[in-house]
């Protein structure tokens, strides 16, 4: 691989053209003028950029994924990791704070993760069912993403999903979840199928679901604008849903509480 012109040609490939000579005096003086100021950090500890390509392995995410996104040489981190063995030196204990700085931006995002890699399936599951809430067909779902009917309900129903397939699904909610089912060529009787499906399933629409927490494992959807309280509880009843279960616990919550105070003053 060849480098691109910079200091880093300058010094390992030996290249003299004009831009790897300005790079390298401009790197020059940023040093100079770091070490007049007593700012000048050549090296950082290398430990916190260890612990967090280790999270991120544990994340799913390949050593050459976390290479590519930090545009960083592979090798680079593995010296971090665990050393040069072929050389006969450990862990690297120090490193530049420009590659560690890159490294740390890494997060386990969904789109930093390797294509073919599984992952939980529930904010897959969550964006399906609430398309399919507000009128769409499966087989309108599965068309959209490139699958069989079949192939898309053995993808909702498997305890994991691929991450490439998890992308595709978020960008078809992002693309239909406002959009009109019939004017996309859902039949009426396939949207009130779909509808009459999600509802005795209790499946949440796009509006009960924010987009910040609906592939949170502890989130619940908000139908109402007030869910989880006593006032949620009747407005589940008023739009004629189900009551969600952060509205029942505070419903029975309240009329535990009214019990009680009921019972104490009986007592006084």
């Amino acid at each position: 691989m060849t480098r691109p012109h910079g200091y880093a040609r300058y010094r390992l490939d030996g290249c003299r053209c004009y831009t790897c000579g300005w790079a390298v005096a401009q790197y020059n003086d940023a040093r100079e003028h770091a070490m007049r100021r007593g700012t000048w950090q050549p090296y950082v500890d290398a430990e916190p950029v260890r612990v967090h390509v280790r999270n991120l392995q544990d994340c799913d995410m390949g050593l050459r994924t976390i290479a590519a996104r930090a545009g960083v040489d592979r090798k680079r981190l593995q010296a971090v990791l665990n050393g040069r063995p072929e050389r006969g030196t450990p862990p690297q204990q120090q490193m530049r704070p420009a590659l560690a700085a890159a490294v740390l931006a890494i997060e386990p995002t969904l789109e930093n993760l390797a294509p073919n890699t599984p992952i939980s399936p529930l904010g897959t599951r969550r964006r399906a069912h609430a398309l399919i809430a507000v009128g769409w067909p499966r087989q309108h779902l599965a068309a959209h993403l490139g699958m069989t009917h079949s192939n898309f309900n053995a993808m909702l129903a498997s305890p994991h999903v691929l991450a490439r397939r998890a992308l595709a699904v978020r960008a078809m909610y992002d693309a239909l979840w406002r959009a009109d089912p019939a004017q996309h060529g859902a039949s009426a009787r396939g949207i009130r199928d779909a509808r009459a499906r999600a509802a005795a399933e209790g499946w949440a629409p796009p509006g009960a679901w924010d987009d910040d927490t609906i592939d949170d494992p502890e989130a619940f959807p908000d139908w109402t604008g007030q869910c989880g309280t006593v006032e949620g509880f009747w407005a589940h009843r008023y739009i004629t849903a189900p009551a969600c279960q952060p509205c029942r616990d505070a419903f029975n919550a309240n009329g535990r509480a009214r019990k009680a105070a009921a019972q104490e003053g009986t007592t006084q």
